[in-house]
């Protein structure tokens, strides 16, 4: 396994990185799993991160696994570049994900941008992301009351948490105006500037962070291991963004059974099997809000469609998933590496 993903702190694909490399690494009689091994004697490389010394060594003397985290078309909105530098990175990236003998999506969408980038169909795979149900899980009414007042949340007002990287397309300024827009709510974004003043916005948000809502307060960013007890402190997650492909923040609120708001993307629909609350625009997600604030049964069936996605990416079937994605994937390249010595 090979990742720089820890580079930059709270990113999602950070966590998608530890969760994968925990789960495969359980099937011990299977794989010896190391990672950013220095070592060649190795059958399979899993990159995670598009870095340039992992796409060096990407050879023909070993499988070479490449994570699709993004696609540079789907990335506007994250990361401000000058033209020419922006230009030369998306070729770059586009050019490693090319070089990869496999790659993985999580998020089927990505398969079609990916074919725009005359990339076989053949050699892309499915996977979708996992979360440990150990590491996030309900905790007692009574230990929330408790981290209520470790993170300075008020006891009776109904929570909305939103979590991730503050730019653009993270939809940072929706989030704010719901929050503006409904006093009596009371509003937590966890969550920074991760790659700094690069960021798309960052000097609008810098000054927008000054000036906040007095329902609304900024943590920062968050220890991933700390995570679990800022979901159980929120009473809905509520994920404004424009542009995303299979955020860990849901799959982490589902395991605490919270709902979740999300703009209404077609990307969500096939991951998520539209069991959420969605909307469009500030009016819309204000009136989801209070529905979930106000009506007791909406809420209980927004939490069993959020507990039904925790439960139907379990770790068993992830782990069997694992297994037989690289057996399968290893064949064929000493399959094809075979033909190709005896033609």
């Amino acid at each position: 396994m090979l990742s720089n993903a820890e580079a930059a702190k709270g990113q999602g694909v950070a966590s998608a990185f530890h969760e994968q490399v925990a789960l495969v690494s359980d099937l011990k009689d299977d794989f010896d799993v190391q990672i950013n091994s220095k070592s060649s004697e190795f059958d399979i490389y899993h990159i995670h991160t598009v870095d340039p010394k992992y796409k060096i060594r990407m050879n023909k003397k070993h499988l070479n696994i490449m994570y699709v985290h993004f696609v540079p078309s789907r990335n506007d909105g994250s990361i401000k570049l000058p033209k020419l530098a922006n230009w030369i990175f998306k070729k770059y990236v586009e050019s490693t994900y090319r070089k990869a003998d496999e790659l993985i999506v999580v998020n089927p969408c990505f398969i079609n941008d990916l074919e725009r980038l005359k990339i076989s169909r053949d050699k892309i795979t499915y996977i979708p992301n996992y979360v440990d149900h150990n590491e996030f899980c309900p905790i007692e009414r009574d230990k929330i009351i408790e981290l209520k007042n470790k993170y300075g949340i008020p006891q009776d007002r109904f929570i909305v948490l939103g979590c991730g990287q503050i730019q653009t397309r993270k939809g940072f300024d929706d989030f704010v105006e719901t929050a503006r827009q409904n006093p009596e709510m009371f509003f937590v974004w966890a969550g920074g500037f991760s790659f700094g003043r690069i960021m798309h916005g960052y000097k609008k948000y810098k000054k927008m962070l000054e000036n906040l809502p007095q329902n609304m307060l900024h943590l920062q960013i968050i220890e991933r291991k700390y995570m679990n007890e800022v979901f159980n402190l929120s009473d809905v997650l509520f994920m404004p963004s424009f542009i995303e492909l299979f955020p860990m923040t849901i799959l982490e609120a589902c395991n605490v059974h919270k709902p979740f708001l999300v703009r209404d993307l077609d990307l969500y629909k096939p991951i998520l099997f539209s069991k959420y609350c969605k909307g469009n625009s500030v009016t819309e997600f204000s009136s989801e809000l209070n529905k979930l604030m106000i009506d007791a049964t909406y809420y209980a069936t927004q939490s069993m469609n959020s507990e039904f996605i925790s439960n139907f990416y379990n770790k068993d079937v992830l782990s069997k998933t694992w297994k037989d994605y690289y057996f399968r994937v290893y064949e064929k390249w000493v399959s094809q590496k075979n033909l190709k010595k005896i033609k």
